[in-house]
């Protein structure tokens, strides 16, 4: 009986706890930048680039968002959840640690659930035009999944590609419109 309630102690406890991360990810998803600048670690030095901006991330709806601010580079991924306890829930995970040197960029991400990504590679310029396309800037390198459940593989990884998404165009605002005084 004791550990019944134990149990049911603990799935209601995972999920509260789901559910504030669920609505904790929507109130904040690019939004909070205090928190990304809590969790800014600063860079010994420049990037050739400011290569601020949203990313593609693994799966179709998932983002990899970096900020530049001077020397100090910050950011997080927005994935979906894929254990029991958060599955098809976004999660934010912050940075931890990044450096971005030249053209070289590395980051690492808090653990969350569990799970932790370290990605090393660089950037390059891409197809695309301007940053109003997708694809001005492109990271490649090897992302590395990591986790502390002793029954799923230890480290995964793997050669990725993400593009940078499509920024608008500040001159491309549309006009105040004039309205149009009716006569009485």
């Amino acid at each position: 009986m004791v550990s019944g309630i134990k149990l049911f102690a603990f799935i209601s406890l995972v999920a509260v706890a789901a559910a504030c991360q669920t609505t904790a990810g929507f109130s904040t998803r690019g939004q909070n930048k205090a928190a990304q600048q809590d969790s800014a670690s600063p860079s010994v030095s420049t990037p050739a680039e400011d290569i601020s901006g949203m990313y593609t991330f693994l799966k179709e709806g998932e983002f990899l968002q970096i900020n530049l601010d001077g020397n100090i580079a910050s950011g997080y991924i927005s994935r979906l959840g894929d254990s029991d306890s958060d599955r098809g829930v976004f999660l934010d995970q912050f940075f931890s640690k990044t450096l971005i040197q030249g053209h070289e960029v590395s980051f690492t991400t808090k653990p969350l659930h569990g799970i932790w990504y370290e990605f090393n590679g660089r950037f390059d310029r891409g197809p695309a035009k301007s940053k109003a396309q997708d694809g001005f800037y492109i990271l490649r390198g090897a992302l590395k999944e990591l986790s502390t459940n002793p029954m799923s593989n230890a480290a995964r990884s793997r050669d990725v590609e993400f593009k940078l998404l499509a920024q608008p165009d500040d001159s491309d605002e549309p006009a105040p419109s004039k309205s149009k005084k009716s006569k009485s």
